[in-house]
């Protein structure tokens, strides 16, 4: 076929089937919360064909917003999550299918619909093999419309759950997608969750996302810090006041454990929990002895996080080899905001909105100040880059911060002096980073410039959480591979 083909008069539907109807996840089919309404993205550079489509969708019950361009389209995907994509194919800058295949590059899950006025047998197999659920061809007739969109709606995972699970959390990069992909599936079961990550990355935040995403949305979920509490304090905090001890004293028989029954627990931080209460925990998650004895038994779902390598604990017998196995069946590692430097405007957005009071006329930074914060190194991660917001937009006598005034309050930040350990493992990351980024990520050439071979090499990778695919590109990869298989 070719570019000459008649034009099409009809809509083509890719034979997809849509999946059955989920329900409420509840038993009796009551729905939990109110049904959120499906949302549809429209874009569209013609002003009177987006807004009869919109009048359309609105009418039928679902949520619309309009774009006249590729570029606000994608924001709006980072920034809203449609169900469904309906872009016209000619658009300016970035046509249609270049929109649609980045979409799929980024979020495979999303539905998108192509619309045209001139379409093409060929266009529509085009859009086909990009990965497009239908095609669409103006002018378009109301019943088809609607009988397009709800078919692709019904097929899309982009949104799993209803309500907006991952609302708290900014990113844009396919980096954080790709671990909000993992977050969105391990929802799905109740198997122990370990968020690792350095402080600040946000590991609550995400704890709390795969939560909201869960059956278990409906119930508490409940929040205990391991770091810089005391051990009695944290044993009654964890598992109350049993036996004896507890007789008449109101209150005290009742811990997070209990309290988190049909929902989620939290170990924030749970490396810094004390060697006798590791095995309390244990005992508890494995329930009844099985030997006639009664003992607790955690019905919560377990989510634990850490900034602090499991594993070298485990070895110097500070942490135990079955509880580390037990929380370890779901692994998710954030990574830090200098490795997903792109997240970083889009994060300012967001906390200039969340720093200015009500009423009050926005800030805004210039372009020379995003891109000093979006350069700067971020030891405490979105938790600092947070605090530096709040705190130029207290102190800013002007609408507009200059990239001068960003510059006075970095070096005015105040910093504490890091123990020798959070020194060494700083130095270690760093070092490996630079001699990945070196190397283009090839393990062979890194190894021989750090004088390791390949498979100690390996083994401080996986001790620092440095992953050698971020430092890859298409130039070298080739390359790389060589090299590698020579060794």
């Amino acid at each position: 076929m070719n570019d000459k083909s008649p034009p099409l008069t009809t809509s083509l539907g890719f034979g997809i089937n849509p999946r059955p109807n989920a329900g409420s996840g509840r038993k009796d089919g009551v729905s939990s919360q109110p049904a959120r309404k499906a949302r549809v993205l429209l874009v569209d550079g013609e002003v009177e064909s987006c807004r009869l489509m919109t009048t359309r969708l609105t009418t039928a019950n679902y949520s619309v917003e309009s774009v006249d361009s590729a570029e606000a389209a994608l924001d709006a995907c980072v920034r809203s999550r449609p169900n469904l994509v309906v872009t016209d194919l000619h658009l300016r800058a970035m046509d249609g299918l270049g929109l649609l295949k980045e979409l799929k590059s980024r979020w495979p899950a999303v539905s998108v619909i192509i619309v045209t006025a001139h379409g093409t047998i060929a266009q529509a197999v085009c859009a086909t093999q990009c990965g497009a659920f239908g095609f669409l061809v103006k002018p378009v007739e109301k019943a088809e419309l609607l009988g397009q969109v709800q078919r692709a709606i019904a097929t899309s995972t982009f949104a799993l759950v209803d309500g907006d699970w991952r609302a708290e959390i900014v990113a844009r990069s396919q980096l954080m997608e790709d671990r909000l992909g993992l977050a969105n599936r391990a929802a799905r079961s109740d198997a122990p969750v370990l968020l690792t990550g350095e402080n600040g990355t946000g590991k609550e935040i995400l704890a709390r996302a795969i939560h909201a995403a869960s059956r278990r949305r409906d119930k508490l979920f409940v929040a205990v810090r391991c770091k810089d509490t005391d051990a009695d304090a944290l044993e009654i905090e964890l598992f109350g006041r049993r036996g004896p001890a507890a007789e008449g004293t109101a209150g005290l028989g009742f811990g997070a454990i209990d309290a988190a029954s049909g929902g989620t627990l939290l170990l924030d931080e749970i490396g810094y929990l004390p060697s006798r209460l590791q095995a309390e925990l244990m005992a508890a998650l494995r329930g009844p002895s099985g030997h006639g004895q009664e003992g607790p038994r955690v019905d919560a779902r377990l989510i634990s996080t850490t900034s602090r390598d499991l594993k070298d604990l485990m070895h110097c017998g500070d942490f135990r080899q079955d509880l580390y196995y037990h929380i370890n069946i779901l692994p998710i590692e954030i990574p830090p905001l200098g490795r997903r430097r792109e997240d970083i405007p889009l994060l300012i957005s967001h906390f200039l909105e969340q720093a200015t009071e009500p009423g009050d006329s926005g800030k805004i930074y210039t372009p020379e100040a995003i891109e000093l914060l979006a350069t700067t190194d971020w030891p405490g991660n979105v938790r600092q880059l947070f605090d530096l917001v709040k705190q130029n937009v207290a102190l800013s006598h002007n609408k507009i911060m200059s990239k001068e005034f960003v510059q006075r309050s970095l070096h005015g930040m105040v910093t504490t002096m890091p123990t020798y350990d959070e020194a060494r493992e700083t130095f270690a990351r760093n070092y490996l980073t630079s001699n990945l980024q070196a190397t283009s990520g090839n393990i062979s050439q890194a190894a021989r410039l750090a004088k390791r071979n390949r498979t100690d090499f390996y083994k401080l990778l996986a001790r620092y959480r440095v992953e050698p695919n971020d430092f890859k590109n298409e130039g070298s990869g080739s390359t790389s591979k060589k090299s590698e298989s020579k060794d």
